[in-house]
C-alpha cells in the first residue's frame, strides 16, 4: 500500500495531484515551518502573457520560525477577488471553465484565518471534483527522513520540480507561448475536464 507525505497547498500543482491520484493513502503535514516562495502560499496559472504566479499574503511573523499551520492569511489588497478575475481572464475560453466555475468560485469568496486550513479547503473542492477517495490523515510530529511513508514534501518547493516533465495538453494560449508544465490543477481541469483523472493516473513522478 502506498502511503505519501505531502504539504497541502494553495490549488495543488498537477505533479502533486498525480502522486494523490496514484497513492492509496495521503497523509499531510502539519509539523513543518513556513517557508517563502512555496507553493503552500502561491499557484500557478496560464495567462495571456505565460505563467502567472498568484500568491495569497501572509501575515509575517517577528520569529525566526513559525508553523506552518500558524501562519495567518492577510486580508490585504483583496486578494480573492484578485485571483478570481485572473482565472477568469486566463480560463474563460477553456473547455470546460463554464461548467464548473461554480464549483470552485465559492473558494474565492471563504474567509479563512490560516493558510493551512484554507489550503485544505481547496484540496477538499478539488479532491471531491477529481472523485479522489482518500481522506487524508495528518502527521503528529516532524520527521526529516519519514521511513514509512513515500515522501513527496518537495513538491511543495518551485525550485525543486525541474525534472518533473510531464505529458502535454491543450492549453488555452498554446498557440501563444507552448506548452507550461506543471501549473495549478485547475489549468487541468479547466481544459481537460473528466479527462482530468485519466490524465493524472497516467502521468509518473521521478524518484528522488
Amino acid at each position: 500500500m502506498k502511503n505519501i507525505l505531502l504539504h497541502p497547498t494553495y490549488f495543488p500543482s498537477i505533479a502533486q495531484c498525480v502522486a494523490i491520484a496514484n497513492a492509496d493513502e495521503l497523509t499531510f503535514e502539519m509539523h513543518d515551518n513556513f517557508q517563502k516562495q512555496t507553493y503552500r502560499n502561491r499557484a500557478y496559472i496560464y495567462g495571456a502573457n505565460g505563467r502567472l504566479q498568484l500568491s495569497v499574503p501572509i501575515i509575517h511573523s517577528h520569529k525566526e520560525r513559525q508553523l506552518y499551520r500558524d501562519v495567518k492569511i492577510s486580508d490585504v489588497d483583496k486578494w480573492q477577488l484578485i485571483h478570481w478575475k485572473s482565472f477568469e481572464a486566463a480560463y474563460r475560453t477553456s473547455p470546460y471553465f463554464e461548467f464548473y466555475e461554480d464549483d470552485f468560485q465559492p473558494l474565492f469568496k471563504l474567509k479563512s484565518e490560516f493558510i493551512f486550513d484554507h489550503n485544505l479547503k481547496c484540496f477538499e473542492v478539488i479532491s471531491d471534483f477529481l472523485q479522489l477517495d482518500l481522506s487524508p490523515k495528518f502527521t503528529t510530529t516532524f520527521e526529516k527522513n519519514p521511513t514509512d511513508l513515500k515522501d513527496y514534501r518537495y513538491l511543495a518547493n518551485a525550485r525543486q520540480e525541474k525534472n518533473i516533465v510531464l505529458d502535454p495538453y491543450t492549453q488555452v494560449f498554446h498557440d501563444k507561448h507552448g506548452y507550461i508544465n506543471n501549473l495549478t490543477v485547475l489549468d487541468l481541469i479547466f481544459n481537460e475536464g473528466t479527462n482530468a483523472l485519466t490524465y493524472l493516473e497516467s502521468q509518473h513522478l521521478p524518484n528522488v
